[in-house]
């Protein structure tokens, strides 16, 4: 039997909710019998159910019933069947946390018994290997103990801020799509060594590991990237030569509209515009 009031529903496990399922066992948060999980397919149930120890079903409105935190975490284009299929069977005892992109949490308010608190999360890709973010803020009925039993649930996928709403769409700019900014630097850092008699595999070990030792300088030791970017530059050196070129092809510019127009691209979609 699980838990009272420990229970966790995971509505669509995915990517991003295998990775929370993961997380919340590993982590011993939650144990296997108080966790409960959907998927489409009974195929894909039996495979999670046996490999994870957890109840899998194919019925999302069986797994809400006495869930303390309901997860959604099934694509933005399956919200409408799915608070179809839930929206009336919650309570205001729940929390309802959803990690689907650009659903606003009225959206979801809108369409499930009126009062349940729901929080709405943005993590992102390195949340499955645990070293993820994720912006989270409050619907209109949620209060601190929801939010707080929320950012609990995301710890266990990497750090949590918490934010207001209208800014959840610069999360999703920054962080949520972050992650394709770093890989698109990373590729061409690699083919820049190759272009220099690299091989594929010496230069792709020297550009990955050279990111996560920087990003844990960064987070770890607290050094500003100013400061980090000062101590590797020497006067006259090979860095402030590469540095020169960089801004010389706007690059800083580059990255400050970009990030701008993911950001308006967040609030379209927000707003149901294709």
């Amino acid at each position: 039997m699980a838990g009272e009031g420990r229970l966790v529903a995971i509505l669509g496990v995915g990517t991003i909710g295998e990775s929370l399922l993961r997380g919340l066992l590993s982590g011993g948060w939650r144990d296997p019998s108080e966790v409960v999980v959907t998927v489409r397919d009974e195929e894909r149930a039996a495979e999670l159910g046996e490999r994870y120890g957890v109840r899998a079903t194919t019925s999302n409105a069986e797994a809400v019933v006495g869930a303390k935190l309901v997860v959604i975490a099934v694509k933005p284009q399956d919200f409408e069947v799915l608070l179809g299929e839930v929206g009336g069977l919650l309570t205001p005892e729940q929390t309802v946390l959803s990690v689907a992109a650009a659903i606003p949490t009225s959206a979801i308010e809108g369409r499930i018994t009126e009062g349940v608190p729901v929080v709405r999360a943005m993590p992102n890709r390195p949340a499955t290997v645990h070293e993820g973010i994720a912006g989270v803020c409050a619907g209109a009925h949620a209060g601190d103990e929801n939010m707080t039993l929320a950012e609990e649930a995301l710890s266990h996928l990497g750090a949590v801020v918490r934010v207001p709403e209208r800014y959840m769409d610069a999360v999703t700019a920054v962080s949520g799509s972050g992650p394709a900014y770093f890989a698109l630097l990373a590729e061409a850092m690699i083919e820049a060594g190759i272009l220099l008699g690299l091989s594929r595999e010496i230069s792709t070990q020297l550009v990955v590991q050279t990111m996560l030792g920087t990003a844990k300088l960064l987070r770890d030791e607290h050094v500003h990237p100013v400061e980090l970017r000062e101590q590797v530059t020497s006067p006259g050196g090979t860095t402030i030569r590469a540095i020169r070129e960089l801004e010389r092809s706007g690059v800083r510019a580059a990255f400050l509209n970009a990030i701008q127009a993911a950001m308006e691209r967040s609030r379209e979609l927000a707003a149901g515009e294709e």
